[in-house]
């Protein structure tokens, strides 16, 4: 005999069908909203464990600091629902900034020569990843690992490893500014996450963003011209990040080769714990800001509270764990 809904129906009867819907509104529910509920849990624990985390300094200093792993996050997003990756985006970091720093002394006052070339060099180490991936046929995390060794060592050879500091005022105000009683960079972050999220959620190419990444086989078979998609969203990864080193270097007053080392890391967990699959096809820019304002607030509350260093990577990681489970359950 055939399993059908008849049969399933006779065999329950309408109690059990009944108890099994509300499981899966529950189930939906909590993965749909089970990190925000997490970070609703934090913000009031920390406000009860930290008075000082309340304030609006403190606040301000939190999203603040959140930016800059924030516009990074916005283009991995993108990479990411197209079940990609970019381990490249520290090392555009370090390269947009560095070249950031050492073209602002010399403008002359051209503030936007030194903006347009960082986020030039981000354009460039992005097209070589994509290109890589698409007419290389590279799986993107070996590709990607290839372009960030490429850019830290362009960056080390470009200043031999010293370090450049001292920008002209201008170029300071990008990290360091104020309009009105809101910091520049949060400014940035927001203008940038309010387009991402018009292009990824109302526009036709960020359809094919999530058709790409659910299969790209059948984006192929109805027409989506997939390499043109995949091409774009590691242009907009590059940029993003280069934006991001570019804020970065600004609100330091100089450069480092080293500077965003790591980066990847922290950027890909805040992406993944905002909802986004490893596996493509599903993620949201809302999710990817709540998962970089979580992130945030949590290393902030660890301060306030005097957590040693040797356990917030840690409280990081129970928190990735967290996210992904979340994620798994609510696709099950």
């Amino acid at each position: 005999m055939s399993l059908t809904m008849e049969n399933i129906k006779t065999k329950l009867g309408p109690a059990d069908l009944k108890e099994g819907m509300t499981a899966t509104k529950v189930k939906r529910f909590i993965g749909d909203y089970g990190i925000i509920i997490l970070f609703v849990v934090i913000l009031v624990f920390l406000a009860v464990a930290a008075p000082n985390f309340l304030t609006v300094n403190n606040i301000v200093n939190v999203v603040r600091q959140s930016s800059i792993i924030g516009l990074i996050a916005l283009g991995m997003t993108f990479i990411m629902i197209t079940a990609g990756i970019d381990l490249s985006v520290g090392s555009i970091v370090g390269l947009a900034g560095m070249t950031f720093a050492l073209l602002a002394p010399a403008s002359g006052g051209a503030f936007w020569l030194p903006l347009v070339a960082g986020l030039a060099v981000g354009l460039l180490v992005g097209f070589l990843s994509a290109a890589l991936v698409v007419w290389g046929a590279i799986l993107p995390f070996l590709a990607t690992l290839a372009t960030m060794a490429i850019a830290r060592t362009a960056v080390l050879v470009m200043t031999d490893g010293q370090v450049v500091s001292g920008l002209s005022g201008p170029a300071e105000w990008l990290g360091s500014g104020f309009i009105g009683p809101v910091p520049v960079p949060v400014i940035i972050f927001l203008i940038a996450a309010v387009i991402c999220e018009f292009v990824l959620s109302r526009t036709k190419f960020g359809s094919h963003v999530y058709a790409v990444g659910g299969n790209e086989e059948s984006a192929k078979k109805v027409g989506i011209s997939t390499s043109r998609v995949l091409f774009t969203v590691y242009l907009i990864g590059g940029v993003t990040a280069a934006l991001g080193g570019l804020v970065l270097t600004a609100r330091l007053d100089g450069a480092a080769p080293v500077a965003g080392t790591g980066y990847e890391l922290q950027v890909i967990a805040a992406v993944v714990i905002g909802g986004t699959s490893l596996f493509g096809g599903v993620g949201t820019i809302r999710g990817t800001v709540i998962g970089v304002l979580l992130l945030g607030v949590v290393m902030n509350g660890m301060n306030l509270m005097g957590v040693s260093s040797y356990y917030q990577q840690g409280v990081q990681g129970i928190i990735l764990v967290l996210a992904v489970l979340l994620n798994r359950w609510k696709s099950d």
